[in-house]
């Protein structure tokens, strides 16, 4: 078994495994990382920003039980369904478990398919965070129910040096900066001004050495994999899961219920979904349209080694041979893969 090689190093080796939904990670990382007899001793990072929230488990392909007993997985099943997630949250989380996993003489793996959460792990998060209308409206709606001064108290909390700055009576910047901190959990004043800068520097990220294996697939079979997989979610008794959540009392408006998987159960009145075959075909649909999406954002993430995905027996063997030599600090003598057009 192959151990991280100097815990003591201040450069941590991570390597990020990624793909589009239903490209076939999971079976990667079982076969390459999980018991006793695995070639590498890792534990994974989850990238998926659905797989966070505790009771939605078929619906976001969590990995089963048994193999979390196998392979530790970090970052699953840590909010409620009710609570907001950012990209600022999981760059913290994710820093505090590599971190982790590498103390221990482990390589941290970080997997998933949230792109965003990919990039801003490897390039900072960025310096000019763009809107999220989402949170916008929320905090427009708290405006109007509840008034200015529970958000002038809030932003005092969380970003003094803003509070400062703006005055009560400019809504526009204060919604700004708790839409800021909100989606990003950095307050406001500790950006650059805007203008200055894209994404941190890279030198901002010196802990990390990093290695980024994405598997690629052809359109059509991806498409055949994501109905595949939409049908056997449905035997293993999404509908129930998604009903079992209502009865508890989460709606479509809950951050959790927006994921692809469960907002298909919701009718334009907010009625739960009778007709299961429409569900199904609505979230097959979705998800090849969220998988093409997927496709054209791994794209921009910089030195991707891509691996294509047949035949399906090769593909942990071809994984395996690129971390060999990353670990062994040989990889940069080879240069990156294009990504496919």
């Amino acid at each position: 078994m192959i151990l991280a090689r100097a815990t003591d190093s201040p450069v941590i080796p991570v390597i990020l495994l990624f793909g589009p939904t239903a490209s076939g990670k999971t079976a990667i990382l079982e076969a390459l990382f999980a018991g006793n007899g695995a070639p590498i001793s890792a534990e994974v990072v989850s990238a998926d920003s659905m797989q966070v929230y505790r009771g939605m488990d078929i619906g976001t392909a969590k990995p089963s039980k048994d193999l979390q007993a196998r392979l530790p997985h970090h970052l699953i099943d840590i909010c409620d369904i009710k609570e907001q997630f950012t990209v600022g949250d999981f760059v913290r989380h994710a820093d505090q478990a590599c971190v982790d996993i590498y103390s221990r003489g482990k390589i941290p793996v970080v997997s998933g398919g949230t792109g965003f959460y990919l990039k801003n792990f490897v390039l900072g998060l960025p310096a000019a965070p763009p809107s999220d209308l989402v949170i916008r409206e929320t905090l427009k709606k708290e405006l109007a129910t509840d008034g200015v001064e529970p958000l002038l108290e809030e932003l005092r909390s969380v970003d003094p040096v803003s509070a400062q700055r703006i005055h009560p009576n400019d809504t526009y910047r204060l919604l700004r900066a708790l839409e800021v901190y909100r989606l990003t959990g950095r307050p406001l004043s500790s950006y650059p001004p805007s203008g200055t800068s894209g994404h941190e520097d890279s030198a901002e990220r010196p802990r990390y050495r990093f290695l980024l294996i994405g598997i690629q697939r052809d359109r059509e079979e991806l498409y055949e994999r994501i109905n595949h997989r939409t049908r056997d979610m449905f035997l293993q008794g999404l509908a129930a899961e998604v009903k079992s959540l209502v009865e508890k009392g989460y709606t479509r408006e809950d951050p959790g219920m927006r994921a692809i998987g469960y907002q298909e159960f919701f009718l334009e009145n907010g009625q739960f979904a009778t007709d299961l075959e429409a569900v199904e075909t609505l979230i097959a649909r979705n998800s090849r349209r969220y998988a093409k999406r997927q496709i054209t954002f791994f794209a921009s993430l910089p030195e991707v080694h891509w691996i294509p995905g047949e035949p399906d027996a090769e593909l942990p063997s071809r994984v395996l041979d690129h971390i060999i030599k990353f670990i062994a600090g040989e990889f940069h003598k080879e240069a990156p893969q294009h990504h496919p057009s």
